[in-house]
């Protein structure tokens, strides 16, 4: 344990306080005075590490001894708590734990641990012009007396390490702020039992770990744990749930955990707990009903899957800055993607939305809660020239592998203005790149890598087999048959393939066996049912985010616990399986599929070392079934038909006009509702409103058809709006009898003073009027039937005086409509959230309107307001 103590060491002996972490250093830079500078400043750095190691793991006394010899640093540090043993911990760069030991193992000449029968020593040397430093060389103290085996399943690697760095960190300020008091209602002797116990979770998952090679983004476990640590796990449970209230409160310098990290926590500690006490396991893909507690992407954030990303996509850390960018957004916004990594996200947003994001994004981080993860937002972002760009936003929280929690938020563009005539189309093909490796935390293992040079032959005959199946066909479903016939001739006995489809519902695409000839009941095909909370089917776990799975004990149960796990062992039974390898087909940070390899010869089963090269493999196969996916669905081009149906708004002198247009986030991105605005040849402008029946591409036909007549019987004859609408009817009757709409048409009059509207309304809701004072009011003449019913029925037209500075609004009922909620309490909502926005800019007031009323929608919303300015 490093040279024997010459007779002029020195040694103290200090209490486990804080403040005696200086009082060591200090020690230790007096005795070692006259060496080198760098040789003591290493030295009491470690020194310092590993005092306060001590003070908060140990908490007894603690005895430093330091001397020199021929130029060379020797420090011990040593505690009373031998049965206490080091916790090893995974270094990552964002770390705020578990830095001492890393630090000696990179700084020290050499080191190592001693432990005897009433104390534990750690030692370590420094040498001026050292050799590299040796490995580790840390003894670990295995849990005393009997264990238990705890199966933990599906356990997302990274979001352990991040949810194990945050709990260390609110242990660690408990123990700073307020020594010695239980203002938490936390008492020292809980803070104790909970600090040893964290050490002893953590020591036995690293351990578990270090026997696994991480294969995917999810670790399945067998944890051993003392037998009788239930009691002690429940109090460290306590603890932090407390010391996340004191967190929230901003009385701890540490910040509270994201809901997802919260609640993968509380998974983690009442599994171990539970089946300490003899309960049944209970997989993290099976959580259900916590904010982000069951994403469906488990794999850790990385850069390059940013980057690959076809959607436009911008990544921020938690001090808001962008770490990523692809090329999606960045021709979205304008940026080359190099000039906006580094910069605050706040760059992306116009002004009058920076100060309600910061105030958002800084409670999300005080307090642990979100209003808008996961959920998509309409608001606008900032194009560099100073253009508005109207998006529907969208932020998931990924971890890091390296410790840090990321923000990823995807842009869909609602609505496009047209381009200058000088800008390029987009001509990006419907194909996804090929994003670039995910490289696995280890501990004392290196992950394996499927290369040319290792694989055999055979697998690399079948990587080749599986690339032509893939682009033999464009067709997703006839990809992956083709796909399954190839790995039935190479590696399985049978494959399974199943896709999930809108409605979230796995469907079948195909079971093919070896034999072409082998019979396969049209029953296991179709549609699977749905799976109950109790089910433990490797392919509902998968499909989850798990896997690949490595199944080899697959005797289905008698009495299966849901519909899907019937299914499933009627297939099982079928196929004779004795192991198999369930993959997920994942692409864009989603699972949309899963692969099933099943062989049936039980002396030739799947192995752990099969499970690699599978992973890889059918990661190339989910990228080429889901390029064939976005050609079918680019095939539609219905995002470019909404494009090309949204107008490009009038100018004219006094008179100010905004719209907006923000698709159904739960349905098709485009249908029935829209807005039009322009100047007839007399000098009107003409305001319109609408709304065809239907949510999908039949009804944006329909509505187009409807826009463009409408036109033509504007320009034409320039008859009034009750004119125009009764002309509108009979040419819709005639042309298109099977669709009804609503429809608000206006003209707007304006002189030098005054600024007149003459309108007429077809079922629509009513425009609403607000004055610079905030006195609202829906005009509600004019109204008659919707367009569709009966063109003979004559038709009304009102007037209307709009003050200057006054906001005239048409909508659509996405805006105000809820299920629960009375119309007259929508309209009334409305007119009190335009009252108090009477005065904001033009701009200001759409973007507050669909930001209030556009999250959550499950219908289009059409917004068109004009404002009068004064006389001239």
């Amino acid at each position: 344990m490093g040279s024997p103590i010459p007779p002029g060491a020195s040694a103290r002996r200090l209490a486990p306080a804080p403040e005696n972490v200086v009082a060591a250093r200090r020690f230790v830079r007096s005795v070692l005075d006259g060496l080198a500078p760098d040789v003591v400043e290493t030295a009491e750095l470690l020194t310092g590490e590993l005092v306060t190691n001590a003070v908060v793991h140990a908490r007894t006394g603690i005895e430093v001894e330091a001397w020199t010899v021929e130029g060379q640093a020797h420090v011990r540090v040593s505690d009373h708590r031998p049965d206490h043993g080091l916790v090893p911990h995974v270094r990552h760069l964002y770390a705020s734990t578990g830095r001492g030991l890393a630090l000696v193992e990179e700084l020290a000449t050499s080191h190592g641990v001693h432990s005897g029968e009433d104390r534990k020593t750690v030692w370590f040397e420094v040498w001026p012009e050292a050799p590299a430093p040796p490995p580790s060389a840390w003894e670990t103290v295995a849990p005393p007396g009997r264990t238990v085996t705890v199966t933990l399943n599906d356990v997302p690697y990274a979001l352990y390490w991040a949810a194990q760095q945050q709990w260390e960190g609110l242990l660690r300020e408990l123990l700073l702020a307020r020594p010695g008091t239980s203002w938490t209602g936390v008492s020292p002797e809980d803070h104790a039992v909970a600090q040893d116990t964290s050490g002893m979770i953590c020591a036995s998952m690293t351990a578990a770990v270090e026997q696994e090679t991480p294969d995917s983004s999810t670790l399945s476990l067998r944890v051993a744990f003392a037998a009788d640590a239930a009691p002690r796990i429940a109090t460290l449970r306590r603890v932090l749930d407390a010391a996340d209230t004191a967190a929230q409160q901003e009385s701890l310098l540490a910040l509270p955990p994201l809901p997802h990290i919260r609640a993968f926590r509380h998974w983690l500690l009442d599994q171990i707990t539970g089946q300490l006490l003899g309960g049944q396991p209970t997989s993290w893909t099976q959580v259900t009903g916590a904010p982000g507690a069951n994403p469906t992407d488990l794999a850790p954030w990385d850069a390059s899957e940013v980057e690959a990303a076809l959607v436009p996509t911008v990544a921020a850390d938690d001090t808001n800055r962008i770490v990523a960018v692809n090329d999606a957004a960045s021709g979205l916004l304008g940026w080359p993607a190099h000039d906006l990594v580094g910069r605050p996200l706040t760059v992306l947003m116009p002004e009058h939305l920076r100060r309600r994001h910061v105030t958002a994004f800084t409670s999300l981080l005080l307090t642990g809660e979100s209003r808008i993860l996961g959920r998509p937002i309409p608001v606008p972002a900032l194009h560099r020239d100073g253009r508005v760009v109207p998006i529907r936003l969208t932020i998931q929280t990924q971890e890091a592998i390296d410790g840090r929690t990321v923000f990823v938020a995807q842009l869909t563009m609602t609505t496009a203005p047209p381009a200058p005539p000088d800008t390029p189309g987009d001509v990006r093909p419907a194909t996804r790149p090929v994003p670039g490796p995910v490289h696995l935390p280890t501990t004392t293992k290196k992950a394996k890598t499927l290369s040319t040079e290792t694989a055999a032959p055979e697998w690399l005959s079948l990587f080749a087999d599986t690339g032509m199946a893939l682009t033999s066909t464009l067709d997703p479903e006839e990809r992956l048959r083709r796909v399954c016939h190839v790995l039935t001739r190479n590696l399985a006995d049978w494959c399974a393939a199943d896709l999930v489809d809108e409605q979230g519902r796995l469907e079948r695409v195909c079971v093919v066996h070896r034999d072409p000839h082998a019979p396969v009941s049209e029953a296991h095909l179709g549609t699977l049912p749905p799976a109950s909370g109790a089910t433990q089917s490797s392919l509902l776990r998968v499909v989850r985010g798990a896997g690949p799975l490595l199944v080899t004990d697959i005797s289905p149960p008698d009495d299966p616990q849901s519909p899907l796990d019937a299914r499933q062992r009627d297939l099982v039974r079928q196929l004779g399986a004795s192991s198999a390898v369930v993959a997920p087909l994942r692409a864009e940070s989603a699972v949309f599929g899963a692969l099933t390899m099943v062989r049936t010869d039980a002396g030739r089963p799947f192995a752990k070392e099969d499970v690699p090269l599978i992973a890889e493999l059918v990661r190339a196969v989910a990228l080429g079934v889901d390029n064939a996916r976005l050609h079918q669905h680019a095939r539609s081009n219905a995002e470019h038909l909404q494009r090309a149906l949204l107008p490009e708004l009038p100018r004219a002198d006094r008179l100010e006009l905004a719209a907006r247009y923000v698709p159904s986030s739960t349905t098709a991105e485009v249908g029935g509702d829209w807005y039009d605005a322009f100047t007839l040849p007399g000098g009107d402008i003409v305001l319109v409103i609408g709304d065809v029946s239907g949510h999908d591409l039949q009804a944006a036909v329909a509505m187009s058809t409807l826009r463009n007549m409408l036109r033509g019987i504007a320009v034409d004859r320039q008859e009034p709006p009750e004119e125009v609408l009764r002309r509108l009817d009979l040419a819709s009757q005639t042309l298109n009898p099977q669709f009804t709409a609503t429809c608000v048409y206006g003209l707007v009059k304006s002189d030098a003073h005054t600024t007149y509207l003459h309108y007429s309304s077809a079922g629509h809701l009513p425009p609403l009027l607000t004055t610079e004072e905030g006195g609202t009011r829906y005009l509600d003449a004019g109204r008659g039937l919707l367009i569709g019913m009966d063109p003979q029925l004559p038709r009304r037209s009102a007037w209307e005086l709009l003050p200057p500075h006054s906001t005239l609004l048409f909508f659509t009922d996405g805006l105000i409509e809820r299920r629960g909620e009375s119309l007259d309490e929508a309209m009334s909502r409305l007119r009190r959230s335009t009252a108090a926005l009477a005065r904001a800019p033009l701009d200001v007031f759409c973007d507050e309107l669909i930001l209030r009323f556009g999250r959550d929608t499950t219908d289009d919303i059409a917004l068109l307001a004009l404002r009068p300015g004064p006389p001239a």
